[in-house]
């Protein structure tokens, strides 16, 4: 420790400088980093959300190698979760724009001080994000089904992995993206107030998303489009049945109930 760096006057100054951010400190921390976000090049978005399309993969790669590797037991699927949360380590730690992240960081700046522009830019963000991160992962899953990557074993134990998604209903997978949608938001609500735990917040929230069977879009594109470029699934099943469900769910919890919960709570005490 540096003896000679600057140190609070008494112990009012230092109890505020241990105390966690208050509601307010992290709506303008969150808020702040979506007018970042809204302000950015869309070449760089699109860049960075290509990169997140493709690490998110790692999530996939990782359950297959768990799954594939453990014997059949009811505790398997508990066990093989734990690779869930490698590709969302990998992709809110490494910065790369992920779709269900930026619904509520984007959001935040629009409900705010709404206007046309600050729609036009959250739309804009979401558009290139969300389609960045879909041709990542189907490059990801094409490169798996092409034998490309990894083992015929381990390929078939993320097929396997995957095929869990094919047991909900177009409805169903749009309810349970809900709960995701509003997990991931909330993983961007308190990463500012909890950067030194961020493995730990990250690996157990995206834990519970998983173990609970809970609809990811981005993840779940990527079993998607492998299972559609294995022959599991057909084009329309996979664009209407599992991808659109998914995006549409993850938006309600992450963009509509995360956010107006988040911003609701400090409405009337936020000065702009």
């Amino acid at each position: 420790m540096d003896d000679h760096a600057p140190k609070p006057d008494g112990p009012q100054e230092q109890g505020k400088a241990q105390k966690a951010a208050d509601a307010k400190d992290l709506h303008r921390a969150v808020r702040e980093a979506g007018e970042s976000e809204l302000d950015r090049p869309a070449g760089a978005l699109f860049w960075s959300g290509l990169a997140a399309g493709i690490a998110i993969h790692s999530s996939l790669i990782a359950e297959g190698a768990l799954h594939a590797g453990l014997p059949e037991a009811p505790w398997r699927g508990l066990v093989a979760s734990f690779g869930y949360p490698v590709g969302f380590l990998v992709v809110i730690l490494g910065r790369m724009q992920l779709f269900t992240e930026s619904t509520i960081t984007a959001m935040l700046p629009l409900v705010t001080k709404p206007s046309g522009w600050a729609l036009r830019r959250t739309l804009r963000l979401w558009a290139i994000v969300l389609a960045a991160n879909l041709i990542g992962t189907a490059l990801a899953a094409g490169m798996v089904a092409a034998g490309a990557l990894g083992s015929a074993e381990i390929r078939d134990a993320m097929v396997a992995v995957s095929a869990r998604i094919l047991e909900l209903d177009g409805w169903r997978t749009f309810v349970n993206a809900i709960p995701a949608g509003f997990l991931i938001a909330v993983v961007a609500w308190i990463l500012p107030n909890g950067r030194t735990q961020a493995f730990w917040i990250i690996l157990a929230i995206t834990y519970v998303i998983a173990i609970a069977g809970f609809s990811h879009s981005i993840v779940g594109a990527d079993e998607a489009f492998l299972l559609l470029f294995t022959g599991h699934v057909s084009v329309g099943k996979t664009v209407f049945g599992l991808l659109m469900p998914a995006i549409l769910g993850n938006l309600v919890g992450g963009a509509g109930l995360f956010t107006l919960l988040a911003h609701g709570q400090v409405q009337g005490e936020t000065r702009e």
